[in-house]
């Protein structure tokens, strides 16, 4: 099967939801998910949400983002039933390729620590965790 990754538009929101929401990652439909913020995310020119289509449906999706000193790849899902196939790689790629383009020497993948098949997909392609490094955030509400 032919497979494309481009860069979708708000229009394609729902699907982009939809592969979230298929692929088992929680979203925030109140807050940062919400169509307004990714709209608004989705026009800065230092972020890139890319998908993956097959046959015209969106099958995975992700998102690269740039601080002007790393880069980030994060969100990345394929549906299930088309897992296992690497076409995670394809997204990770492009997102990579972006963040090239703005100047990342370092680029980072944010995974969950229970996503095995993430974690096995970053480390195929060269991407190694650092223990020693925890994730904090602080948020305005559980919706951000």
């Amino acid at each position: 099967m032919g497979h494309r990754v481009e860069r979708p538009s708000i229009d394609h929101y729902d699907e982009i939801i939809r592969v979230w929401s298929e692929a088992g990652l929680e979203y925030k439909p109140h807050g940062r998910d919400s169509r307004e913020l990714i709209a608004r995310e989705m026009a800065l020119p230092q972020c890139a949400f890319f998908g993956l289509f097959e046959e015209g449906r969106m099958i995975g999706a992700g998102i690269a983002n740039w601080d002007g000193r790393r880069g980030w790849i994060n969100r990345v899902a394929i549906i299930p039933g088309r897992r296992g196939n690497r076409l995670a790689v394809k997204i990770v790629e492009a997102c990579e390729a972006f963040l090239r383009e703005k100047g990342a020497l370092v680029i980072c993948g944010l995974i969950h620590k229970d996503n095995a098949a993430s974690i096995s997909c970053f480390e195929r392609e060269g991407y190694s965790c650092m223990d020693e490094v925890g994730y904090f955030s602080k948020r305005t509400s559980w919706e951000d």
